[in-house]
């Protein structure tokens, strides 16, 4: 999860001032326009210049406003396509391909920022991507401290294998699912940006009801804010990177003084050392070929780097990667390998929070024909140039900075829905996000003004090292404050806990993320019958020393998956509030949970981990149970 550097837009303008007829990048050729809602075009031209559009056999005309600013209202029309636009001013536009369809806002941290080509078979995935009634707009990352009116966002693209690579996977997915189930034209926009927190998505006058945050937003809001963004981002960070030492001094050969370099091992973070900003750090590491390895092609594996690197071997460049989180595999021909002594190098940039190599040890090697040489453990490394993270603004910095620049210009453009996987950044306070989740949905539902549209979340994953005994866990609580804002109408939740990785924030199946998300779509908004939900709990009954459990959502019966058929996951304790693991076992549409260490039960815990891998409850239709408790102990230092 991270941020990325940008340039600070602080100033509401709309288009550049011109004569001729311009229009918001949301409106381009190969749009999706929202079925079933009158559309709804805007643009800019000369003060009071005449505007006609013409669309599907609809005239509309209009002026420009004083502000140079035209919108027009067409009537609503049933999904169908494609179509041409023509729009006239002083000059003509036309717009061509346009779809009539359900558009779907895809929002949220790196999870949902996390690209197609970074996915599971995603060679398989990018080649089989021929869904031309799927279309796809990217909004670029950008911040600003007042609501704009116009998004920075590429152009629609049709969804073919030269344009899904980047995008949003858990949006393609999701979109992908709702067109094969009903044929109808697809527009999904993706506006997210990873390591982010629900406070930058809310909007200013949300966030004004939340007095705790009350100091922040009235430095957001200071004339002098401004100044101080133009002062302090991408200049800095594009000048150190043209400027830094290790390029222009040669660090990446191997004959490079490195006695001044220091030791540190991989896989790892830079705070664990220490270092904290942005910039550049240079990682060097030296390992032993035979002669037999040295005279074949290897793969040089480094696992996932946060943010970009560019990586050399025996003083020869072997590969870049300028994104965070993919993980990096360059083959090298044996011309560039040596019998004995090999030097890698790496140069990892930081756009932004924590940064490094970091991820499991199995993923950093060498592969040669006959053997895998690890690249763990001691490595030397520099630090070539830093901005010390306290100079720049980030997108967690304040509130609403990305809605104002990344959500508010799209709320003029009609939608069906939306989907969110974002939490993991808010993990620490979970109490206050049961307040901050529910209040952003609604306040994106009254930015739009469509009544309560659909809006369906993703819950946090199964991640980090499982837990030997019962305790606390604030990804738990999370999860808990998530599933809580189920109470809003409309609203849906995708369950994942159990296609995780303990050592990867970002799990690689975003194929059933997306199909998840899409069963509660294709059930709670296109009425059709199908399953959206694992076992939910519902009550609970102390028989003796056991505990019997209710459940909604059980499909045809409940289920133990496993080989062996035992239910795992569940804890249980007494009036000492002591939690122990506990037996389990399905008895019709119930389940019953006991200990022999518990006599007496007062509550019942499953799934209540970061990472409860072992958690296995699911019903007939192969959806696992949501992670719950029926004891309300607050015992946790969140706040």
């Amino acid at each position: 999860m991270k941020t990325a550097i940008c340039t600070f837009l602080c100033f509401c303008i709309l288009f550049p001032a011109a004569a001729a007829v311009t229009l918001p990048s949301v409106i381009s050729d190969n749009m999706v326009l929202q079925r079933d809602l009158p559309i709804k075009l805007w643009g800019k031209a000369d003060k009071g210049e005449a505007i006609s559009v013409l669309f599907n056999g609809q005239t509309v005309k209009t002026k420009a406003g004083k502000d140079g600013v035209w919108r027009v209202q067409i009537k609503a029309m049933p999904y169908g396509g494609p179509y041409d636009m023509t729009i006239k001013g002083k000059n003509t536009i036309t717009l061509h391909n346009i779809l009539i369809g359900d558009i779907w806002v895809c929002s949220g941290q790196s999870n949902m920022e996390w690209n197609v080509a970074s996915s599971n078979n995603a060679k398989s995935e990018i080649t089989n991507a021929h869904f031309p009634r799927i279309r796809l707009l990217t909004v670029n990352k950008s911040m600003s401290n007042a609501p704009l009116q116009e998004a920075d966002a590429q152009s629609w693209v049709v969804c073919s294998s030269q344009t899904i690579e980047q995008f949003s996977a858990v949006g393609y997915f999701f979109g992908r699912e709702l067109f094969r189930q009903t044929d109808i034209p697809i527009g999904l926009i993706n506006t997210s940006w990873g390591g982010t927190n629900i406070e930058t998505w809310t909007s200013i006058p949300m966030m004004e009801t939340q007095p705790e945050y009350a100091q922040k937003l009235e430095v957001l809001q200071s004339p002098s804010f401004t100044e101080k963004m133009e002062k302090k981002s991408q200049p800095d960070f594009n000048k150190m990177l043209e400027t830094e030492p290790g390029v222009s001094q040669k660090w990446f050969l191997p004959e490079a003084n490195i006695s001044q370099w220091k030791s540190t091992n991989l896989p790892g973070r830079w705070g664990s050392e220490g270092i904290n900003g942005l910039g550049v750090v240079w990682f060097r590491k030296e390992f032993t070929l035979t002669a037999k390895q040295a005279k074949g092609a290897v793969t040089i594996s480094l696992g996932n780097v946060d943010d970009w690197d560019e990586t050399y071997l025996n003083g020869q460049k072997i590969g870049a990667t300028f994104s965070y989180g993919i993980q990096r595999q360059y083959i090298v021909c044996p011309d560039g390998l040596r019998e004995g002594k090999n030097t890698l190098v790496v140069k990892v940039v930081n756009t932004g929070g924590d940064a490094g190599m970091y991820d499991s040890a199995d993923r950093m090697y060498c592969q040669t024909n006959g053997a895998r040489v690890p690249l763990t453990g001691e490595w030397r490394y520099k630090v070539s140039s830093l901005i010390e993270a306290s100079d720049n603004v980030g997108p967690n910095d304040y509130p609403s900075l990305l809605y104002n620049a990344m959500l508010a210009p799209l709320t003029q453009f009609p939608i069906k829905g939306a989907i969110w996987y974002q939490g993991e950044s808010n993990a620490g306070e979970a109490y206050k996000y049961r307040t901050l989740f529910p209040n952003m949905i609604t306040d994106w539902r009254n930015a739009w003004g469509q009544g309560e549209f659909p809006f369906y979340f993703v819950q946090l994953a199964n991640f980090t090292a499982p837990m030997a005994e019962p305790s606390e866990s604030d990804w738990a609580e999370l999860r808990e404050a998530q599933h809580m804002t189920l109470k809003l109408p409309n609203t849906g939740e995708a369950v994942i806990i159990d296609i995780g990785e303990a050592n990867d924030i970002h799990p690689r199946n975003k194929q059933d993320v997306g199909y998840r998300l899409a069963l509660n779509t294709l059930a709670k908004t296109y009425g059709k019958q199908v399953e959206y939900s694992g076992p939910e709990y519902q009550s609970m009954k102390v028989d003796g020393n056991k505990v019997i459990l209710t459940f909604s959502h059980t499909g045809n019966n409940l289920v133990a998956k496993g080989k062996y058929g035992y239910l795992n996951g569940f804890s249980i304790a007494g009036a000492d509030r002591k939690f122990v693991w506990a037996k389990a076992y399905i008895e019709g549409n119930t389940v019953v949970v006991y200990s022999d260490k518990v006599n007496h039960p007062v509550a019942v815990r499953y799934a209540w981990a970061n990472n409860p891998d072992d958690a296995n409850l699911y019903n007939s239709d192969g959806l696992p149970a949501s992670p719950f408790r029926t004891d309300d102990w607050k015992v946790s230092t969140q706040k």
